[in-house]
C-alpha cells in the first residue's frame, strides 16, 4: 500500500519543495526565496544537495526529502510528480516554499491548501498532482507599498532585492525555515498559530 493510500498515517517521508529557476543569473531573484529556504533548511540539516533525481537537486536527512526543482518554475510540477510518485507521498506529506508577490517583504503566509494565486510554479504543481489539497509557505518579497501589476509584474519577480532589502530577506529566509521545522515537528496547524502574519 503506497502513502497515498494511507489517509491519515503519518507519511515515513516528507518532501519540501523550494521553488525557482535554475542558474547563477536568477539566484538573487525575488522569484528564488523558495530555493533559498531548502538551502538553509540542507545547511542547518548538515546535507548536500545533489542532481540526479526527478530532474531536481535533493538531499535527504531523518526522512525529510529537501528539492529544488531544475525545470524552471513554469514546469515545477512534472519534477515534483515524479518524487511523489517514486517515494509514494501523500500531498499532506509535502510543503511547497514559494515567492507571493502579493504579500509585502517579509511577511510569512502557511495554507494547508488552496488556489495557486497566479503563482506560476505552484499552478504547474497543483496540475501535476490534480489536487489544491497541498500545504505551502508564501514568502512576501513586494518591497513597494503598491500592487505590481502586467508586464511589471514578470520583471519585478525576476530582479534582485534592493540593497536596502538584503538584511530583511536574510531575516525572512531564517524564519521560513524555522516555519518549515515547525511544519516538520508540529504540524500546519501549530505552524500557522505561529508564522502566519
Amino acid at each position: 500500500m503506497g502513502a497515498a493510500e494511507l489517509g491519515a498515517a503519518v507519511p515515513s517521508t516528507r518532501l519540501i519543495v523550494g521553488l525557482g529557476n535554475p542558474g547563477a543569473e536568477y539566484r538573487d531573484t525575488r522569484h528564488n526565496v523558495g530555493f533559498r529556504v531548502v538551502e538553509e533548511m540542507a545547511r542547518r540539516a548538515g546535507v548536500r544537495l545533489r542532481a540526479g533525481e526527478c530532474n531536481s537537486l535533493v538531499g535527504e536527512s531523518d526522512d525529510v526529502l529537501l528539492a529544488q526543482p531544475q525545470t524552471f518554475m513554469n514546469r515545477s510540477g512534472y519534477a515534483v510528480r515524479c518524487l511523489v510518485e517514486r517515494r509514494e507521498l501523500a500531498s499532506s506529506s509535502i510543503l511547497v516554499v514559494l515567492d507571493d508577490i502579493a504579500l509585502p517583504l517579509g511577511r510569512l503566509r502557511l495554507r494547508p491548501s488552496g488556489s495557486p494565486g497566479g503563482h506560476r510554479g505552484l499552478e504547474s504543481i497543483l496540475e501535476s498532482l490534480q489536487t489544491d489539497a497541498l500545504p505551502r509557505l508564501r514568502l512576501g518579497v513586494r518591497e513597494e507599498e503598491e500592487p505590481i501589476v502586467g508586464e511589471a509584474l514578470v520583471d519585478y519577480v525576476l530582479g534582485p532585492f534592493s540593497p536596502a532589502a538584503r538584511e530583511r530577506v536574510d531575516e525572512m529566509i531564517a524564519r521560513a525555515a524555522d516555519a518549515c521545522e515547525c511544519w516538520l515537528a508540529a504540524g500546519i496547524d501549530r505552524a500557522m498559530a505561529l508564522f502566519n502574519g
